[in-house]
């Protein structure tokens, strides 16, 4: 009595009811700014925000917060490192003049990722059946990519400083320099990161790790301007070996993500909560199968349920039509689902 629906076209979700609250973590990494920055560091895995009332689910909506973002992320480290060149240019800093170009990079990556969004609002066709939300991890592959280019940078830069000490002048200028780096990619970071977690983006939370490198990057230039004031010349070069550690860090954190998204991993609460959704469901029996995957940031979910063997085909029907709106209610970001009914006690 197999039977398959398919719910592309299902109903929107209602955001009040259907989120697992995780809201009681916030609390556990204390309130202080790195208790902050490790929590966004390491919560965001499987896709999902644990700031219930913050997620977004509306398709159109997720993908309008993620391109605003980009762009206003995009404007806002250009002007950073805008500021920062016109202090290059006056104090010869060649920390300076590195970290700039870092943030010039990171402001790029913005471009792929913005026509990565462009593209996965494409609609499917016969060859790329699932449509083009894959085009938004591949984006997060070149994220990545650009973190370690930054960590391969930060890390020569820091060697020849070592080898080649050079003197650097206007030290108060490049320290301010150094500050408005740090704080524009740290804001630029958490904007990132919070709403990558809204919309479900692992690239766009990448993104904002990579702006979190970068400002990384300006304060070893700020703790190398000063020691070098002190009389401390090594200071800047064995600082910015230290950044390369952090930067690595951060790396892992965005191969974790990344890679995960792309071999379809999912939080294991998001299928807890789909299974309980359709058991909900008055007729089903019980749940045989259950798959969900992220395209892009939105999920679609494969489910093969139990059923009475007696209902016909037009009950089983619309069995399964509940089934799929349970789902669409009941589980975040979810814009289709593929249900399937079988016999209960069969065994194909």
């Amino acid at each position: 009595m197999g039977h398959l629906i398919d719910a592309g076209s299902g109903a929107t979700p209602d955001p009040e009811q259907h989120h697992h609250d995780h809201d009681s973590h916030d609390g556990d990494h204390g309130g202080s700014w790195w208790g902050r920055v490790l929590h966004e560091v390491s919560e965001f895995v499987g896709g999902h925000s644990h700031d219930a009332a913050d997620q977004i689910d509306d398709a159109l909506e997720a993908d309008s917060a993620g391109r605003r973002a980009l762009m206003i992320s995009l404007v806002g480290l250009g002007l950073t490192a805008g500021v920062q060149a016109i202090v290059v240019v006056l104090s010869g800093s060649v920390a300076l003049l590195g970290d700039t170009l870092h943030n010039v990079a990171d402001a790029l990556t913005a471009v792929p990722l913005l026509v990565a969004f462009a593209l996965a609002r494409r609609p499917a066709t016969k060859r790329y059946t699932y449509g083009y939300g894959r085009a938004e991890d591949l984006g997060g592959v070149f994220v990545i990519a650009m973190i370690a280019l930054s960590s391969a940078l930060a890390c020569y830069e820091a060697v020849t400083r070592l080898i080649h000490p050079r003197t650097v002048t206007h030290l108060w200028v490049v320290a301010g320099a150094a500050v408005v780096g740090f704080a524009g990619n740290e804001i630029v970071a958490r904007y990132r990161i919070r709403v990558g977690r809204q919309i479900g983006s692992a690239a766009l939370v990448a993104d904002g790790l990579h702006a979190r490198t970068d400002g990384f990057t300006s304060l070893a230039v700020l703790l190398g301007a000063g020691g070098v004031a002190l009389g401390w010349r090594w200071a800047d070069p064995i600082v910015g070996l230290l950044i390369t550690v952090a930067i690595l860090g951060m790396l892992r954190s965005a191969v974790r993500q990344v890679g995960a998204r792309l071999m379809d991993a999912v939080d294991p609460a998001l299928v807890d909560q789909a299974t309980a959704a359709i058991n909900a469901v008055e007729g089903v029996d019980a749940v045989r199968d259950l798959r969900i995957r992220w395209i892009g940031h939105t999920l679609r979910a494969e489910a093969d349920i139990d059923v009475n063997p007696g209902l016909t085909v037009g009950e089983a029907h619309d069995l399964a039509h509940h089934a799929e709106q349970h789902l669409l209610t009941y589980v975040g970001r979810l814009t289709a689902a593929n249900i399937h009914t079988s016999p209960t006690g069969s065994h194909v």
